[in-house]
C-alpha cells in the first residue's frame, strides 16, 4: 500500500491579500502618506516652530508670503500657516469624530434590522426610506443657526446623525448575507443569544466593510463641515477650520489671493486623497475586484 502523502499548500486570509492588492497600488499608498502628514503637521502644529495661530498683529496687516511667514499673512496679521495647520485640527476632529457617531448609528441600527429581520426589518428599513429624500444639510444649518451656542460638540453630533443612513443599509445587507451562513446556524444551534452572536461571529466580519465605509465617509464629513463653516455657521473664531479659512480667502481673493490659495490647496488635497486611499481600499478588500 503506497502511502500518498499530502501537501499543504499554505493560503492567505482576505485581510494579507487585500494588504498585498493594496501595497500593489502605489499611488494609493501615496496618498495614505500624503494624508497622514497633513494629519501629523496638523496635531503637532503646537509644538512647531511657527506664530501661534491666535496671535494679532494689525500693524503688520496682509502681507504676501515671504521667509517670516511662509503662506503670508491674514488681514488681522496672523501667521496663514499656522491657522491653516490649527483649522486641518478641527476638519479632522470632525471628520473621525462625526464619522465615529455615524458609524455608531448606522452600524448597531444595521446588523439589529438585518439580524432580527422579519416585520422590525420592514418597519426600520421603512423609517430610513422616510428620512433618505429629507435634505438633512438644510436641517443642519437650521440646527446650527437656531441653537446660538454653537459648541463643537453640536456639530460633531449634527453631522454624525445625518450620516448614518447609508452605512446602515450597507451593514444591513451584509448581515442578511452573513446570518445565512453556517457558522451562524451553529452558533443558535448551541443557545448562543442573539446580542453574542452579533458581538462575537456577525461584527468581526463587518470589520472589513466598516473600515472601508470610514474612509470613505470621512472625507465627504470634512466637505459637509467645511461648507457649513464656509456659511459661517460652524466653529467660530478664533478658532478656525478649512472652511472657514476659504471663506476670508474668497471675500479677499481678488486684493490677497493667497488667503484663499492656501487652505484651498491643503483642503483639496486632503480630500483628494482620502477619497482616492478609499476607493483603494475598497477595491483591494473585495474578493469579487480580483481580475
Amino acid at each position: 500500500m503506497t502511502e500518498v502523502e499530502q501537501v499543504t499548500i499554505p493560503g492567505q486570509s482576505l485581510w494579507r491579500e487585500g494588504l498585498l492588492r493594496l501595497r500593489a497600488n502605489r499611488f494609493a499608498l501615496i496618498c495614505g502618506c500624503v494624508v497622514s502628514l497633513i494629519a501629523t503637521f496638523c496635531f503637532l502644529s503646537p509644538v512647531l516652530p511657527i506664530a501661534d495661530y491666535a496671535v494679532q498683529n494689525r500693524d503688520l496687516g496682509p502681507t504676501p508670503p515671504s521667509l517670516d511667514h511662509w503662506l503670508g499673512t491674514d488681514t488681522l496679521g496672523r501667521d496663514l500657516l499656522s491657522r491653516i495647520l490649527f483649522g486641518g485640527q478641527i476638519s479632522f476632529k470632525v471628520g473621525f469624530v462625526a464619522t465615529f457617531t455615524a458609524l455608531l448609528i448606522g452600524v448597531t441600527y444595521g446588523m439589529v434590522s438585518g439580524f432580527i429581520g422579519g416585520a422590525l426589518d420592514r418597519f426600520m428599513m421603512r423609517f430610513i426610506d422616510i428620512l433618505y429624500p429629507l435634505p438633512f444639510t438644510i436641517f443642519v444649518i437650521l440646527l446650527l443657526s437656531i441653537v446660538e451656542e454653537r459648541s463643537m460638540t453640536l456639530i460633531y453630533i449634527a453631522i454624525g446623525a445625518v450620516e448614518w443612513l447609508s452605512m446602515a443599509r450597507i451593514i444591513r445587507g451584509e448581515v442578511l448575507s452573513l446570518k445565512k451562513n453556517a457558522f451562524i446556524e451553529a452558533a443558535q444551534s448551541l443557545g448562543q443569544s442573539n446580542f453574542k452572536i452579533l458581538l462575537k461571529h456577525i461584527f468581526p466580519n463587518l470589520l472589513g466593510t466598516i473600515i472601508v465605509y470610514t474612509t470613505l465617509t470621512i472625507p465627504s464629513v470634512m466637505l459637509l463641515e467645511s461648507f457649513i463653516s464656509f456659511l459661517g455657521l460652524g466653529v467660530q473664531p478664533p478658532m478656525t477650520s478649512w472652511g472657514d479659512l476659504i471663506k476670508n480667502g474668497a471675500d479677499f481673493m481678488e486684493e490677497y489671493p493667497w488667503m484663499l490659495i492656501g487652505p484651498a490647496v491643503f483642503f483639496s488635497v486632503t480630500l483628494f486623497s482620502l477619497n482616492f486611499f478609499g476607493d483603494a481600499l475598497r477595491d483591494a478588500l473585495d474578493p469579487r475586484s480580483e481580475d
